[in-house]
């Protein structure tokens, strides 16, 4: 029952956090370390779980990625370019992450790096809050091959566990022209094959290591997951037509600082 009740806690951490720009990352390791949840079976499940959100992303923007796969045209965000365009975005983290992945794992996940990278990320949410912008982008089709590879350079500061790829990806995108809620739609979207990637290798590496109980277990992990981001991620896109990133600036800051003083 014990690892029953962490399962769905981390799922419920992992569907509410992965598309908001306060790291779902570094909040299972956070909440993992305080859960005593960890080792190395802990960190493949926070990993496979992922794929519960990528699902409720999936369902809830399936036409766009129907789009992709049977398309109307090959303009705006369908078709071959909507795949280009993605291509581009993910290729400079799939590439940083393949030759840092060692380091990263070895020296970037623990409570106080995560807290770094979290109140480094908030304080980069006011300055590009803070700044005066003229929105250029605010359709999906309207994004042009060097905003999706501008986002995909941005987002290889998710790359370091609590910086959190939602924040990088949508203030990428807001430097860059695309206005909140665009960038927002698109860091959801373009989330989808990186992380699909990831939880696939994964799986593919280290299935040998989990028992029919623990695949259980995964699985409540991931229908948890799912349902939780399904709603995080409807109440977020509703969010951002009223407020500005602002207040998730202040809880990262925050937490960073409950972290850095409470937690080895």
């Amino acid at each position: 029952m014990e690892l029953i009740f962490k399962s769905i806690i981390m799922g419920i951490v992992e569907g509410i956090t992965e598309f908001l720009p306060i790291s779902s990352t570094g909040h299972l390791i956070i909440v993992g370390d305080l859960l005593k949840f960890t080792g190395e079976k802990a960190k493949i499940f926070e990993i496979i779980i992922q794929l519960g959100a990528i699902l409720a992303v999936v369902c809830l923007y399936f036409d766009r990625f129907w789009g992709l796969i049977k398309p109307k045209e090959n303009t705006g965000f369908y078709g071959i370019r909507g795949i280009f365009l993605l291509i581009l975005t993910t290729i400079p983290a799939s590439i940083l992450g393949f030759f840092l992945e060692g380091y990263i794992k070895s020296r970037l996940f623990f409570p106080k790096s995560v807290a770094m990278a979290l109140l480094v990320g908030g304080i980069m949410i006011f300055i590009v809050e803070g700044t005066k912008k003229k929105f250029k982008y605010r359709s999906l089709d309207e994004i042009t091959p060097s905003l999706a590879l501008g986002i995909g350079l941005s987002q290889c500061l998710a790359l370091w566990p609590g910086f959190s790829r939602s924040a990088s990806t949508i203030m990428g995108g807001m430097i860059l022209g695309a206005d909140r809620r665009l960038s927002a739609e698109y860091s959801f979207i373009a989330a989808v094959p990186i992380m699909f990637g990831a939880t696939a290798l994964e799986v593919m590496k280290n299935y040998s290591l989990f028992t029919l109980h623990d695949i259980f277990i995964l699985g409540i992990g991931f229908i948890v997951s799912f349902i939780s981001a399904y709603f995080a991620v409807k109440g977020f896109i509703h969010l951002l037509s009223k407020i500005t990133l602002r207040p998730f600036g202040i809880y990262r800051v925050i937490l960073a600082i409950i972290v850095i003083l409470y937690m080895k």
